[in-house]
């Protein structure tokens, strides 16, 4: 039997298929976790109190100055496998979520990415130009209104093209959470078909195709956002 065709095979269709939801729900809940942590975490990132700013900067440079790998294997198989928190395992929130294999691989990757976007959200409102911010003064707006209205608005759309790039690695990152038990992603998939079969590179090019596919996909949606969304710094052709 051709070794390709093994592949097609609808039980490894299947698993790849489950694969696939699988990579797409760490994605997007990773995303939208480490959003809604990041605007809090870039307003006192940005802030002048040091007392305010530079727990903010500790965090982003410690998780920015290491591995993502190491820091799945630290949540996982480091804090979830402590004895005293498994021993709350069934008693206490959040201890609870740590025999999750999911929620580990999330909450590493939700704290990874939220690093990132910090540091990029926090330099774009940082080069929002002097004068928004001398008209938006003179126009009367306050600190916060001055904030909400204008200089976070428009941070967040010069933001779009790095935070294009961040959303691609972190879909790419994914594929670390093979590491853990019982977590079914893309890779894990393909690892499954290898040692059914013995097959060492048809499942894994399979899986590049996929990732190439949704990273296609990705780097369009983005594309046509930016077109929408930062058309306004595009030169006058006329």
């Amino acid at each position: 039997m051709d070794k390709f065709a093994i592949i097609f095979e609808p039980q490894n269709l299947q698993l790849y298929w489950i694969g696939f939801l699988a990579t797409l729900e760490l994605l997007a809940v990773s995303l939208v976790a480490g959003g809604l942590l990041t605007l809090p975490l870039t307003l006192m990132r940005v802030s002048s109190n040091p007392w305010v700013s530079k727990p903010v900067w500790f965090f982003t440079y410690v998780i920015r100055g290491t591995p993502l790998l190491i820091q799945v294997y630290f949540i996982y198989y480091g804090i979830a496998q402590l004895e005293w928190v498994q021993g709350l395992w069934d008693t206490t929130w959040p201890f609870t979520w740590f025999k999750d294999p999911f929620f580990c691989a999330v909450l590493a990757f939700t704290l990874n990415t939220c690093a990132y976007t910090i540091e990029m959200l926090a330099g774009a409102i940082r080069e929002t130009p002097v004068g928004e911010i001398e008209a938006a003064q003179a126009s009367g707006f306050g600190k916060w209104n001055m904030m909400f209205r204008l200089v976070l608005p428009s941070a967040l759309r010069r933001t779009l093209p790095g935070y294009s790039n961040e959303v691609v690695m972190m879909l790419h990152a994914t594929s670390l959470a093979s590491v853990v038990p019982a977590l079914y992603d893309l890779t894990n998939a393909a690892y499954a078909i290898y040692k059914t079969y013995y097959l060492a590179f048809q499942p894994f090019i399979v899986v590049a195709v996929l990732y190439f596919m949704l990273t296609f996909t990705l780097v369009y949606a983005f594309r046509m956002l930016e077109r929408r969304f930062l058309a306004y710094l595009k030169p006058r052709t006329h």
